[in-house]
């Protein structure tokens, strides 16, 4: 009995705290309506106000306020854009604040151009802002000014470094900018924020391969190749590293790959199909690197040296003997200097005595026997499309004394000048270029080989 007063009290005071919480629940649900309600009144009668007067301030400062903090920056642009048109004649409205907020709202709907209205007012207004700095560099960015951009973004960061953007827009900005090195510490404190951010991931690789670093890039473009928005790029950016490295095949791998990303910037893929073929044309795949060449050809015509590589090409897809005399292999280039040796003369007896190849041309020291006459003979073939001038004849002329033959027969897949033809006047020297070289490797198989 003695503790039932006790129960009783101990129920009294829970009913109390019960009753208070009753009370309270009921005060914060009235307190959200009116916040509502309030939301509502502010709309209701700005647009009251602003039916009877467009540029009334009474209506455009709390309704323009009300739009920004809820990031209704459609509705809050045009509030803004006309306070900082009347702001000069209505000293209520807050010059700094609205030449801000006109700007920031205009670079979220997409109007960069209309931005550096209010931003670079709020700037002259408030130099230090962290806000007008870290916008306006936005803007600058938009805009390609990158290297406008980086002193602005420079500033905000002194001001404020707690804003995780201001790293991903000043590493960016310095990227855009070549200063690749530079950009290095703000992209991977960035990419540490947003480690999915595949732009960043990007420009980082490329900074590193422009910095000298492209054995680190690699992993990262090769990573990137299936991206539907970055792909194409680091599928062109890869292939590069692998031609510089001679590692062809696996060039031809990267750009096949980019070539997939079709909705890719034509500049992008023209970039790819040129390296594409020119990868092709060092594995000898001529046939393929042709369909690339006409594929620039025929999207973007004149494209650097196209034209003039159709040509070429062509000419040696067609006609394997030129192919293998331009671009193959030293040993399989002095077996087909062999057979031309031994076609030469028609009816001939050959005999090698020596072959010399050089880093410029190959010579090959013979003897020959027809029915009608024998003597040495050396022949000298040079390798080049371009043209052939006096002094490297004068070369070969000393070097046929020098070897006691009795004459020296040059060829050549270009040209001579007028100065070597004059110069072998009156000496033992046949000069064969290309439409004389084609002549004969289209007899080439078609006569026994008569060598010892």
């Amino acid at each position: 009995m003695d503790f039932l007063p006790i129960l009783i009290a101990i129920i009294v005071v829970v009913g109390f705290i019960a009753l208070l919480m009753i009370f309270s629940g009921s005060k914060g649900k009235s307190g959200k309506g009116g916040k509502q309600k309030s939301r509502q009144v502010i709309i209701k009668e700005a647009t009251r106000k602003l039916s009877q007067n467009p540029h009334n301030p009474d209506g455009l400062i709390p309704l323009a306020n009300l739009y920004f903090q809820e990031q209704l920056w459609e509705k809050a642009y045009p509030l803004y854009e006309t306070m900082l048109n009347i702001a000069v004649a209505h000293s209520e409205i807050n010059l700094g604040q609205a030449s801000l907020r006109q700007g920031i709202c205009a670079l979220k709907v997409g109007k960069t151009e209309d931005a550096f209205k209010g931003l670079l007012q709020a700037r002259k207004i408030n130099p230090d802002s962290f806000e007008t700095n870290f916008y306006l560099g936005q803007a600058f960015i938009n805009n390609k000014e990158f290297d406008k951009a980086i002193p602005l973004l420079r500033k905000a960061l002194t001001v404020n470094k707690e804003v995780p953007e201001i790293y991903k827009y000043l590493g960016i900005a310095l990227y855009q900018n070549h200063n690749f090195k530079e950009s290095l510490p703000y992209l991977k404190r960035a990419l540490d924020i947003s480690p999915d951010d595949k732009e960043l991931l990007f420009s980082m690789a490329d900074a590193m391969k422009e910095g000298g670093s492209g054995d680190r890039a690699i992993k990262v473009f090769m990573h990137l190749r299936p991206d539907p928005e970055f792909g194409a790029r680091a599928c062109l950016a890869a292939g590069m590293i692998h031609q510089n490295a001679k590692q062809h095949d696996k060039a031809v791998q990267d750009f096949e790959i980019g070539l997939k990303h079709i909705n890719a910037p034509i500049e992008v893929m023209t970039q790819i199909r040129y390296r594409l073929a020119h990868s092709y044309l060092e594995t000898s795949d001529i046939g393929h690197a042709l369909i690339c060449l006409r594929d620039i050809q025929s999207t973007v015509p004149n494209y650097k040296d196209v034209p003039a590589l159709i040509a070429r090409y062509q000419e040696l897809n067609q006609n394997t003997n030129l192919h293998t005399y331009l671009i193959s292999n030293n040993s399989d280039f002095i077996a087909l200097c062999r057979k031309i040796v031994s076609v030469y003369f028609g009816k001939a007896y050959v005999k090698v005595l020596d072959i010399n190849a050089m880093s410029d041309c190959t010579e090959v020291q013979t003897e020959i026997e027809t029915a009608k006459w024998e003597d040495s003979v050396l022949f000298r073939f040079y390798r080049t499309t371009g043209a052939i001038g006096e002094l490297f004849i004068r070369d070969f002329h000393a070097r046929i004394k020098d070897l006691k033959s009795g004459r020296g027969i040059c060829f050549t897949a270009g040209t001579f000048t007028e100065e070597a033809r004059k110069y072998i006047e009156g000496r033992p020297i046949d000069l064969t270029d290309k439409a004389g070289l084609i002549k004969i490797l289209n007899r080439i198989d078609t006569k026994p080989s008569l060598f010892q």
